[in-house]
Protein backbone atom coordinates (compact mmCIF):
# COMPACT_ATOMS: atom_id res chain seq x y z
CA UNK A 1 0.00 0.00 0.00
CA UNK A 2 1.06 3.60 -0.59
CA UNK A 3 0.00 5.43 2.55
CA UNK A 4 -0.08 9.44 2.34
CA UNK A 5 -0.64 10.73 5.78
CA UNK A 6 -1.64 14.46 6.34
CA UNK A 7 -0.47 16.06 9.28
CA UNK A 8 1.67 12.88 9.83
CA UNK A 9 4.60 15.20 11.92
CA UNK A 10 1.97 15.78 15.49
CA UNK A 11 1.20 14.12 18.25
CA UNK A 12 -1.31 11.46 16.96
CA UNK A 13 0.08 11.47 13.59
CA UNK A 14 3.63 11.06 13.98
CA UNK A 15 2.59 8.02 16.71
CA UNK A 16 0.61 6.72 13.54
CA UNK A 17 3.50 6.72 11.14
CA UNK A 18 5.61 4.83 14.23
CA UNK A 19 2.94 2.22 14.66
CA UNK A 20 2.41 1.91 11.08
CA UNK A 21 6.19 1.06 9.41
CA UNK A 22 6.49 -0.87 13.30
CA UNK A 23 3.17 -3.00 12.33
CA UNK A 24 2.80 -2.89 8.61
CA UNK A 25 6.94 -2.68 7.18
CA UNK A 26 5.62 -3.01 3.79
CA UNK A 27 3.66 -0.24 3.35
CA UNK A 28 5.00 2.88 1.71
CA UNK A 29 4.90 5.78 3.80
CA UNK A 30 4.42 9.98 2.48
CA UNK A 31 4.07 12.66 5.39
CA UNK A 32 2.76 15.85 4.09
CA UNK A 33 2.47 18.56 7.12
CA UNK A 34 3.10 22.04 7.44
CA UNK A 35 5.21 22.65 10.60
CA UNK A 36 3.34 24.64 12.52
CA UNK A 37 4.79 25.02 15.94
CA UNK A 38 2.80 21.79 16.72
CA UNK A 39 4.63 19.75 13.87
CA UNK A 40 7.90 18.01 14.94
CA UNK A 41 10.77 16.51 12.57
CA UNK A 42 12.06 14.95 15.56
CA UNK A 43 9.40 12.93 16.53
CA UNK A 44 9.93 10.82 12.85
CA UNK A 45 13.48 11.16 13.27
CA UNK A 46 13.52 7.07 14.15
CA UNK A 47 11.48 6.72 10.67
CA UNK A 48 12.90 9.72 8.24
CA UNK A 49 15.29 6.75 6.28
CA UNK A 50 11.87 5.02 6.00
CA UNK A 51 9.40 7.88 4.84
CA UNK A 52 9.11 10.35 2.53
CA UNK A 53 8.22 13.91 3.88
CA UNK A 54 6.81 16.37 2.43
CA UNK A 55 6.71 20.22 3.75
CA UNK A 56 3.57 22.30 2.91
CA UNK A 57 0.54 23.19 3.30
CA UNK A 58 -3.03 21.24 3.83
CA UNK A 59 -4.76 23.97 1.63
CA UNK A 60 -2.09 24.08 -1.44
CA UNK A 61 -4.09 22.49 -3.80
CA UNK A 62 -1.49 21.44 -6.66
CA UNK A 63 0.38 19.85 -3.68
CA UNK A 64 -2.18 18.12 -2.07
CA UNK A 65 -3.56 16.49 -5.81
CA UNK A 66 -0.04 15.36 -6.84
CA UNK A 67 0.87 13.23 -3.54
CA UNK A 68 -3.39 11.90 -3.53
CA UNK A 69 -2.43 10.94 -6.99
CA UNK A 70 0.51 8.86 -5.98
CA UNK A 71 -1.37 7.23 -2.94
CA UNK A 72 -3.62 3.90 -2.20
CA UNK A 73 -5.36 5.89 0.53
CA UNK A 74 -5.00 8.64 2.73
CA UNK A 75 -5.51 9.36 6.18
CA UNK A 76 -5.94 12.70 7.37
CA UNK A 77 -5.05 14.33 10.49
CA UNK A 78 -3.88 17.43 9.32
CA UNK A 79 -5.78 19.98 12.03
CA UNK A 80 -5.21 22.65 14.34
CA UNK A 81 -6.54 21.24 17.35
CA UNK A 82 -6.11 23.31 20.80
CA UNK A 83 -9.23 24.69 22.15
CA UNK A 84 -7.28 27.62 23.99
CA UNK A 85 -5.74 29.06 20.78
CA UNK A 86 -9.37 28.55 18.68
CA UNK A 87 -10.46 30.74 21.45
CA UNK A 88 -7.51 33.56 21.07
CA UNK A 89 -7.69 32.98 17.39
CA UNK A 90 -9.98 30.99 15.32
CA UNK A 91 -8.77 31.41 11.78
CA UNK A 92 -5.92 28.77 11.59
CA UNK A 93 -8.86 26.69 12.67
CA UNK A 94 -11.08 27.61 10.09
CA UNK A 95 -8.07 27.75 7.46
CA UNK A 96 -6.50 23.80 8.09
CA UNK A 97 -9.68 22.29 9.80
CA UNK A 98 -12.28 22.93 6.77
CA UNK A 99 -10.45 24.38 3.87
CA UNK A 100 -7.53 21.53 4.29
CA UNK A 101 -10.49 19.02 4.10
CA UNK A 102 -11.87 20.25 1.57
CA UNK A 103 -8.92 20.54 -0.52
CA UNK A 104 -8.26 16.50 0.59
CA UNK A 105 -11.76 15.54 -0.20
CA UNK A 106 -11.71 17.34 -3.91
CA UNK A 107 -8.13 15.31 -5.13
CA UNK A 108 -9.41 12.08 -3.36
CA UNK A 109 -12.59 12.82 -5.68
CA UNK A 110 -10.22 13.40 -8.68
CA UNK A 111 -8.24 10.46 -7.85
CA UNK A 112 -10.79 8.15 -6.52
CA UNK A 113 -8.53 7.30 -3.29
CA UNK A 114 -9.53 5.60 -0.24
CA UNK A 115 -9.94 8.22 2.52
CA UNK A 116 -10.02 7.79 6.26
CA UNK A 117 -10.40 11.04 7.99
CA UNK A 118 -9.63 11.33 11.65
CA UNK A 119 -11.84 13.52 13.85
CA UNK A 120 -12.92 14.30 17.60
CA UNK A 121 -15.78 13.02 20.08
CA UNK A 122 -15.84 17.15 20.81
CA UNK A 123 -17.67 17.33 17.71
CA UNK A 124 -20.83 16.17 19.57
CA UNK A 125 -20.28 18.75 22.63
CA UNK A 126 -20.84 17.66 25.80
CA UNK A 127 -22.75 15.63 28.53
CA UNK A 128 -23.81 16.32 31.90
CA UNK A 129 -21.95 15.00 34.67
CA UNK A 130 -24.42 13.24 35.94
CA UNK A 131 -25.99 11.96 32.39
CA UNK A 132 -25.17 7.72 32.44
CA UNK A 133 -25.09 8.62 28.52
CA UNK A 134 -22.21 8.10 26.45
CA UNK A 135 -21.40 9.75 22.48
CA UNK A 136 -22.84 7.51 19.64
CA UNK A 137 -22.43 7.65 15.70
CA UNK A 138 -25.84 8.96 16.18
CA UNK A 139 -25.89 11.56 18.70
CA UNK A 140 -26.70 15.14 16.64
CA UNK A 141 -23.66 17.43 16.30
CA UNK A 142 -23.49 19.92 18.91
CA UNK A 143 -20.20 21.87 18.97
CA UNK A 144 -19.12 24.05 21.49
CA UNK A 145 -15.86 25.95 20.33
CA UNK A 146 -14.20 27.21 17.72
CA UNK A 147 -12.11 23.98 17.76
CA UNK A 148 -14.98 21.75 17.55
CA UNK A 149 -17.60 23.65 15.15
CA UNK A 150 -14.32 23.65 12.51
CA UNK A 151 -14.03 19.21 13.06
CA UNK A 152 -17.62 19.52 13.02
CA UNK A 153 -17.85 21.18 9.45
CA UNK A 154 -15.18 19.33 7.82
CA UNK A 155 -17.22 15.77 8.83
CA UNK A 156 -19.83 17.20 7.35
CA UNK A 157 -17.87 18.03 4.31
CA UNK A 158 -16.56 14.37 3.90
CA UNK A 159 -20.56 13.03 4.83
CA UNK A 160 -21.21 14.85 1.96
CA UNK A 161 -19.08 13.92 -0.40
CA UNK A 162 -19.36 10.70 -0.14
CA UNK A 163 -22.85 10.28 -0.61
CA UNK A 164 -22.58 13.56 -3.24
CA UNK A 165 -19.37 12.00 -5.12
CA UNK A 166 -19.44 8.56 -4.30
CA UNK A 167 -15.56 9.37 -2.66
CA UNK A 168 -14.57 6.17 -0.84
CA UNK A 169 -14.34 7.74 2.84
CA UNK A 170 -14.49 6.52 6.49
CA UNK A 171 -14.74 8.80 9.51
CA UNK A 172 -13.38 8.62 13.74
CA UNK A 173 -14.28 10.06 16.28
CA UNK A 174 -11.72 10.14 19.14
CA UNK A 175 -11.97 10.66 22.82
CA UNK A 176 -8.96 12.71 24.80
CA UNK A 177 -5.34 10.87 24.06
CA UNK A 178 -2.41 10.72 25.62
CA UNK A 179 1.11 9.46 24.87
CA UNK A 180 4.82 10.08 23.94
CA UNK A 181 5.33 13.54 21.50
CA UNK A 182 2.18 15.47 22.27
CA UNK A 183 2.68 18.68 22.58
CA UNK A 184 3.59 20.50 26.32
CA UNK A 185 0.55 22.96 25.09
CA UNK A 186 -2.01 19.98 26.11
CA UNK A 187 -3.03 19.13 29.58
CA UNK A 188 -1.46 15.66 30.37
CA UNK A 189 2.27 16.40 29.05
CA UNK A 190 2.05 20.57 30.22
CA UNK A 191 1.39 18.98 34.11
CA UNK A 192 4.18 16.61 33.24
CA UNK A 193 6.89 19.13 31.92
CA UNK A 194 5.78 21.66 34.76
CA UNK A 195 6.88 19.02 37.57
CA UNK A 196 9.84 18.10 35.87
CA UNK A 197 10.79 21.94 35.20
CA UNK A 198 10.10 22.80 39.11
CA UNK A 199 6.96 24.79 38.02
CA UNK A 200 3.50 24.27 40.42
CA UNK A 201 0.89 21.92 37.97
CA UNK A 202 -2.09 23.68 37.00
CA UNK A 203 -5.79 23.16 37.09
CA UNK A 204 -8.72 24.67 35.28
CA UNK A 205 -11.28 25.74 37.79
CA UNK A 206 -12.45 22.76 39.86
CA UNK A 207 -11.22 19.99 37.65
CA UNK A 208 -14.66 18.45 37.69
CA UNK A 209 -14.42 18.53 33.91
CA UNK A 210 -14.45 14.67 32.72
CA UNK A 211 -12.53 13.30 29.84
CA UNK A 212 -12.42 9.79 28.54
CA UNK A 213 -8.72 8.92 28.12
CA UNK A 214 -7.03 6.61 25.54
CA UNK A 215 -3.54 6.09 24.53
CA UNK A 216 -2.61 7.01 21.46
CA UNK A 217 -1.43 3.65 20.16
CA UNK A 218 -4.99 2.15 21.06
CA UNK A 219 -6.73 5.35 18.68
CA UNK A 220 -3.93 4.32 16.12
CA UNK A 221 -4.56 0.95 16.09
CA UNK A 222 -8.51 1.14 15.85
CA UNK A 223 -7.61 4.06 12.50
CA UNK A 224 -5.77 0.98 11.08
CA UNK A 225 -9.00 -1.67 11.51
CA UNK A 226 -11.42 1.19 9.90
CA UNK A 227 -8.85 1.46 7.16
CA UNK A 228 -8.21 -1.80 6.41
CA UNK A 229 -12.29 -3.63 7.10
CA UNK A 230 -14.30 0.13 7.88
CA UNK A 231 -17.99 0.43 5.92
CA UNK A 232 -17.21 3.26 3.33
CA UNK A 233 -19.51 6.08 4.73
CA UNK A 234 -19.39 4.94 8.23
CA UNK A 235 -18.20 7.25 11.13
CA UNK A 236 -16.87 4.99 14.02
CA UNK A 237 -16.25 5.95 17.83
CA UNK A 238 -12.79 5.14 19.11
CA UNK A 239 -12.83 5.22 22.62
CA UNK A 240 -11.53 2.75 25.60
CA UNK A 241 -13.86 2.71 28.93
CA UNK A 242 -11.26 6.19 30.12
CA UNK A 243 -13.50 8.46 31.93
CA UNK A 244 -12.01 10.63 34.30
CA UNK A 245 -12.37 13.86 35.39
CA UNK A 246 -9.36 16.38 35.16
CA UNK A 247 -8.77 16.95 39.44
CA UNK A 248 -8.72 13.10 39.31
CA UNK A 249 -5.79 12.91 36.65
CA UNK A 250 -4.05 15.74 37.84
CA UNK A 251 -3.44 13.78 41.59
CA UNK A 252 -2.28 10.38 39.91
CA UNK A 253 0.01 12.51 38.02
CA UNK A 254 1.28 14.07 41.22
CA UNK A 255 1.46 11.04 43.07
CA UNK A 256 3.24 9.25 40.59
CA UNK A 257 5.88 12.19 40.45
CA UNK A 258 6.43 11.98 44.01
CA UNK A 259 4.19 14.82 44.81
CA UNK A 260 1.62 15.80 47.17
CA UNK A 261 -1.81 15.61 45.77
CA UNK A 262 -2.77 18.73 46.50
CA UNK A 263 0.33 20.48 45.43
CA UNK A 264 -1.18 22.54 42.13
CA UNK A 265 -2.41 25.98 41.56
CA UNK A 266 -6.19 26.41 40.50
CA UNK A 267 -6.58 28.58 37.30
CA UNK A 268 -8.80 31.01 35.24
CA UNK A 269 -11.09 28.38 34.12
CA UNK A 270 -11.70 28.30 29.71
CA UNK A 271 -14.28 30.05 28.25
CA UNK A 272 -17.69 27.44 27.94
CA UNK A 273 -15.91 24.74 29.15
CA UNK A 274 -16.78 21.48 27.98
CA UNK A 275 -17.99 19.03 31.02
CA UNK A 276 -17.98 15.72 29.65
CA UNK A 277 -16.82 13.58 27.54
CA UNK A 278 -17.82 9.88 26.70
CA UNK A 279 -17.55 7.44 23.88
CA UNK A 280 -19.33 4.45 23.11
CA UNK A 281 -16.89 2.08 20.65
CA UNK A 282 -19.12 -0.73 20.87
CA UNK A 283 -20.21 -0.94 16.92
CA UNK A 284 -16.04 -0.25 16.45
CA UNK A 285 -15.57 -3.19 18.91
CA UNK A 286 -18.37 -5.78 17.45
CA UNK A 287 -18.16 -4.84 14.05
CA UNK A 288 -14.34 -4.57 13.46
CA UNK A 289 -12.46 -6.75 16.30
CA UNK A 290 -10.49 -3.92 17.79
CA UNK A 291 -10.24 -3.71 21.59
CA UNK A 292 -7.97 -1.54 23.48
CA UNK A 293 -4.41 -2.95 25.26
CA UNK A 294 -3.77 -0.37 27.07
CA UNK A 295 -6.33 -0.85 29.89
CA UNK A 296 -4.50 0.51 32.56
CA UNK A 297 -4.33 3.72 32.74
CA UNK A 298 -2.09 4.28 35.70
CA UNK A 299 0.55 2.03 34.09
CA UNK A 300 0.17 3.94 30.70
CA UNK A 301 0.52 7.50 32.56
CA UNK A 302 3.45 6.31 34.13
CA UNK A 303 5.01 4.99 30.89
CA UNK A 304 4.37 8.61 29.73
CA UNK A 305 6.16 10.41 32.21
CA UNK A 306 9.12 8.29 32.01
CA UNK A 307 8.77 9.02 28.12
CA UNK A 308 9.07 13.04 29.37
CA UNK A 309 11.78 12.21 31.58
CA UNK A 310 14.13 11.01 29.31
CA UNK A 311 12.95 13.54 26.09
CA UNK A 312 13.61 16.62 27.16
CA UNK A 313 15.86 17.13 24.55
CA UNK A 314 12.46 17.47 22.21
CA UNK A 315 9.91 19.49 24.73
CA UNK A 316 12.39 21.64 26.72
CA UNK A 317 13.05 24.10 23.61
CA UNK A 318 9.36 24.44 23.43
CA UNK A 319 8.33 25.57 26.98
CA UNK A 320 9.01 28.57 27.84
CA UNK A 321 6.97 29.87 25.07
CA UNK A 322 4.41 27.67 25.94
CA UNK A 323 4.07 28.74 29.58
CA UNK A 324 4.38 32.50 28.80
CA UNK A 325 1.43 32.29 26.83
CA UNK A 326 -0.19 30.39 29.18
CA UNK A 327 0.53 33.36 31.91
CA UNK A 328 -0.70 35.93 29.09
CA UNK A 329 -3.87 34.62 28.99
CA UNK A 330 -4.28 33.85 33.42
CA UNK A 331 -3.64 29.65 33.31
Amino acid sequence: MRLLVTGGAGFIGANFVHLTLRENPDVDVTVLDAFTYAGSREALAPVADRIRLVTGDITDGPVVDALVGAADAVVHFAAETHVDNALADPAPFLHSNVIGTFTVLEAVRRHGTRLHHVSTDEVYGDLALDDPGRFTESTPYNPSSPYSSTKASADLLVRAWVRSYGVRATISNCSNNYGPYQHVEKFIPRQITNLLTGRRAKLYGAGANVRDWIHVDDHNAAVWRILADGEIGRTYLIGADGERDNLSVLRTLLRLMDRDPDDFDHVTDRAGHDLRYAIDASALRSELGWKPTHTDFESGLRATIDWYRDNESWWGPLKNDVEATYARRGQ
